[in-house]
């Protein structure tokens, strides 16, 4: 059964909240994340850039970097922009969009769970990568940003969740986009209480995005315990911060395919060629997303196609076999196309959904792509049978909102 914990978090002065919280840094564009360490003091990425203070470059991931990011963290306390809550207490996020309302709640994840398989994966991790980040944690002493974990709705916990969010909330702002963010602290003993016991009656949980943060907090508690052998199980690095959705609250959008080159083929010998495995339609001028699993969209030339993979190839009783990622893989890129390694090939590209068809249809107008391929969005019940099942996602197969802040709420590891 699920573990999960209030703890003291750290976190932005109420006024400060809006500027000290920032998307994670990915989700900046070089000139964006350049124009807020600019003009926002406050920015959370002021800390995880810390070069930007003091004009002096060095080495992402290096030693020097990571103990810059510490400093600059101590000095950002040092200076007053977060306060700590003075106990245990477990945090309400919702963010809301113009289309959807989000509503999780922030707690400690249990290293345990992760290692007994309470906590379920469906991705694989690089060990390289888990290496960098678990130095990072190691040096820097705190979770900034949860990992996203969602858990089969329950309903009396989701009712207790919506007489809390009935309150006025500690946090209320809006950021670009017209998206709102709002945060209700949980401490009244009854409700602490109530929640951990709810979860307690949930037999699994479903990593949805943060797999290698998860690794990485899993390999540092490793490490303590190793050099602390009387480790009781309660120190805060044995546990990580997490935020959980019920299944009801995440949208999986589809995560698409572009290509850079058709292997020497023109369009019609590529279609000619799928036609062994697909029903194909012209949609003349129509833009097209794929409307139903097994079924792709295609754009070259300045056509779209529909393809809807034939019934004979999709009788695998393997959950990931039956993934359409999977399917594309196996009946286009890698036998028509030459890609066989998504995570190395320089010929393919990705494109979350939440920018829609036209940026597929504007990524290869521009040039830089042949082909475009649209996917139907993996469902829940896909994810769980894989995470169920021990196996394994192909690579950027799905894109889960909502995109979470660093800096709301801050887990310290010791």
């Amino acid at each position: 059964m699920a573990q999960i914990l209030p703890f003291a978090g750290i976190r932005p002065l109420p006024e400060l909240a809006a500027s000290v919280s920032s998307r994670s840094p990915d989700r900046y564009t070089p000139e964006e994340l350049q124009d807020t360490l600019n003009r926002n003091p406050h920015s959370f990425l002021q800390i995880i850039f810390p070069d930007h203070a003091d004009g002096q470059v060095t080495k992402p991931g290096s030693p020097e970097r990571l103990r810059k990011i510490k400093s600059r963290y101590v000095e950002f306390r040092q200076n007053g922009y977060f306060l700590q809550d003075t106990k245990p207490v477990y945090y309400i996020y919702r963010q809301e969009t113009p289309d959807h309302c989000y509503t999780g709640i922030i707690a400690c994840s249990s290293v345990n769970d992760y290692e007994q398989g309470v906590i379920k994966i469906h991705e694989q991790t690089l060990t390289d990568r888990e290496e960098k980040l678990k130095e990072y944690l190691a040096v820097c002493d705190y979770n900034s940003e949860p990992i996203l974990f969602c858990y089969p709705d329950h309903a009396l916990l989701n009712r207790l969740v919506a007489e809390i969010t009935t309150l006025n909330p500690e946090y209320d702002f809006t950021t670009r986009g017209e998206m709102r963010h709002r945060l209700w602290l949980v401490s009244e003993p009854e409700k602490v209480k109530n929640i951990t016991n709810y979860f307690g009656e949930i037999p699994a949980i479903y990593i949805a995005d943060g797999h290698h943060r998860s690794a990485s907090s899993a390999g540092l508690a490793r490490d303590r315990r190793m050099h602390n052998p009387q480790f009781t199980g309660r120190e805060p690095w044995n546990f990580f911060m997490g935020i959980y959705f019920p299944e009801s609250e995440l949208r999986i959008v589809d995560y698409n395919r572009l290509v850079k080159d058709l292997q020497g083929l023109d369009l019609e010998t590529l279609l000619s060629r799928l036609g062994v495995y697909f029903e194909i339609t012209p949609m003349a001028n129509s833009v097209y997303a794929p409307d139903a699993k097994f079924t792709f969209s295609l754009y070259a030339d300045g056509q779209w196609f529909k393809l809807k993979i034939k019934p004979e190839f999709t009788k695998s009783e393997n959950p990931a076999e039956r993934l359409d990622a999977a399917l594309l893989t196996q009946y286009i890129l890698s036998p028509i196309l030459g890609i066989h390694d998504l995570k190395n090939d320089k010929r393919i590209g990705f494109l979350e959904g939440t920018r829609g068809p036209i940026a597929l249809k504007e990524a290869v107008d521009s040039g830089k792509f042949a082909a475009a391929f649209g996917l139907y969005p993996v469902q829940m019940q896909e994810l769980k049978n894989i995470a169920d099942a021990g196996e394994i996602m192909p690579p950027k197969t799905t894109w889960v909102e909502p995109k979470l802040r660093n800096g709301l709420v801050v887990y310290p590891l010791s």
